[in-house]
């Protein structure tokens, strides 16, 4: 017994200095795992804080509203009635309040933009160009689709019991039209009126013009009697029909223009490029909504929705050359 004592003490020993070794190993595991784990939520804390302040940063610089603006291409009060549910859809899709405001012309929708008051604008096509021409922070991110075409024509519209024939018949007569800086309403027959009529000035050829302030306008003034002919988008009839039953009938159209790249959807590039990267995605998901197209139908007559580029444009441009001292912004 007295020779096995000294083996039952070396071997009660190395028991013990095991389970310390063990203890103390499980110990620095706990410490390592709880380094590791702690390193991880360091790491996703700083993670989560970078993308808020990247959230928080794009955030603040955007104006607490964004406004839409939008030309009175008919009734004032129509449009503004027509684009408040597409307001509240964006406002809904962008995380930021919108709001529609119809301007009282093309050119204060661009005097707008150009001083960060309007944020995007439904510009037609030479309030564009001109628009581009006096500010470098407005840009056509989208375009209008009407009926499968990203173009369009002005159309001259006479009264059905007009003995106006031809578009050279309209000399000496009453010219109603909506704007001057309107692509199909002025810009784009008075270019044509030069270029295939040899006509030098159009308040010579014609013996009065009308601005009516739209294009529904202008078409009601030759319906009434007020005027000879009115140049229009192509047909503006249909707009008018429901107010005036007997447009389609008492109306006649005498003639087209040339293809217009259709009307844009321009933006303020002040604008952080993310929210113009979403407003543009946006957009292009209502060609997948009949709601909303239903909504851009009522407003603009728009059967779809394009991407668009500036140069897009630069044929509207050469037509603009024409009137440099005429239409202006001033």
């Amino acid at each position: 017994m007295k020779k096995l004592l000294p083996w039952l003490l070396v071997l009660m020993l190395a028991v013990v200095l095991v389970a310390c070794g063990t203890e103390d190993a499980n110990e620095d595991a706990d410490d390592n795992s709880g380094s590791e784990e702690t390193e991880e939520t360091n790491n996703n804390e700083g993670n989560d804080t970078e993308a808020d302040e990247t959230e928080a940063d794009a955030t603040e610089d955007l104006p607490n509203e964004i406004v839409m603006g939008f030309v009175p291409s008919q009734d004032s009060a129509n449009i503004a009635n027509t684009v408040e549910p597409l307001a509240e859809r964006l406002t809904e899709e962008l995380g930021v309040t919108v709001r529609g405001e119809v301007m009282t012309n093309y050119t204060a929708l661009v005097e707008a933009m150009g001083n960060d008051q309007v944020h995007i604008g439904f510009i037609p096509a030479f309030g564009y160009v001109l628009a581009t021409d006096r500010y470098d922070n407005i840009e056509a991110i989208l375009k209008s689709v009407r009926h499968g075409s990203s173009t369009y024509k002005a159309q001259y519209t006479v009264r059905a019991d007009s003995d106006i024939e031809s578009i050279e018949d309209l000399e000496g007569k009453i010219w109603a039209f909506p704007d001057l800086a309107s692509t199909s309403g002025y810009l784009y027959p008075a270019a044509q009126l030069m270029d295939d009529y040899g006509v030098e000035r159009a308040e010579e050829f014609f013996s009065d013009m009308i601005q009516a302030g739209s294009h529904d306008n202008a078409l009601i003034t030759v319906l009434e009697g007020d005027a000879d002919v009115a140049t229009t988008f192509d047909d503006a009839r249909t707009a008018i029909e429901e107010d005036y039953p007997e447009a389609m009938d008492d109306l006649r159209v005498l003639g087209y223009t040339d293809e217009i790249p259709n009307d844009t959807i321009s933006i303020n590039t002040t604008l952080p490029q993310s929210f113009i990267d979403q407003v543009i995605s946006v957009f292009m998901s209502f060609n997948d909504d009949d709601e909303m197209i239903t909504i851009m139908d009522e407003v603009y007559n728009w059967t779809g929705i394009d991407n668009a580029s500036d140069s897009d444009y630069d044929v509207v441009r050469s037509v603009a050359e024409k009137f440099s001292d005429e239409v202006t912004l001033d």
